[in-house]
């Protein structure tokens, strides 16, 4: 009855674009997110289900996690990549374009955030196709240093003023490349490879 549980419990073969589109969306926002309340609730102790309560504080947690969802989805989609890669038969580009615009759809999925500007939202936009397109200048990348280049600017997004915050970004930076270490691995196991670049391409 165990080993029977935990083969319902086991999550769909990733088939279809659409299918991915929804696995990178959920991973990144988990990525994110994650670090951030984890944070604010080491940060405010005692204090932290009053702050995590708070009108003003809820604003700045959502500001926080919607400017680090583009940095979520780059780092998905490179560890994403990192496994299509090796179907790609003789040119990297058939496999990365085609992610790279489901990426960019999964980015358009939301409307700008009432926490952001209109602005800074196409500027992430741009800044996550431009970081997608430089994939092809370099060779896959080990999962522990996708996070290096996002730490800094990811802890620097949390929502505290910067003179409280603690000089952390090293540990975000260790949650990061352990989850994404777990993204990689479910990636695989749940990927059904037959045809997957391909449907990628058509799509």
């Amino acid at each position: 009855m165990g080993l029977f549980d935990f083969l319902l419990r086991r999550k769909p073969k990733i088939r279809t674009p659409d299918e991915l589109a929804d696995f990178i969306d959920e991973n990144a926002a988990f990525l994110v997110q994650k670090g951030i309340y984890d944070y604010s609730r080491a940060r405010s102790c005692h204090f932290s289900k009053v702050m995590l309560a708070d009108e003003g504080f809820q604003k700045a947690l959502n500001r926080a996690r919607w400017r680090a969802f583009p940095l979520g989805l780059a780092m998905v989609g490179e560890t994403v990549e990192t496994v299509l890669v090796e179907h790609s038969r003789d040119n990297r580009r058939n496999e990365l374009d085609p992610l790279i615009k489901l990426v960019l759809s999964v980015y358009d999925r939301y409307p700008c955030p009432p926490e952001i500007e209109e602005e800074e939202w196409q500027l992430a936009r741009a800044d996550l196709s431009l970081h997608l397109e430089r994939l092809s200048t370099h060779p896959p990348k080990r999962i522990n240093d996708i996070p290096v280049p996002f730490a800094d600017r990811y802890f620097a997004m949390m929502p505290f003023d910067k003179q409280f915050l603690t000089p952390d970004a090293p540990t975000a930076r260790g949650f990061m490349q352990l989850q994404l270490i777990t993204v990689r691995d479910e990636f695989i196991e749940r990927l059904d490879a037959i045809d997957f670049v391909r449907q990628l391409q058509r799509a």
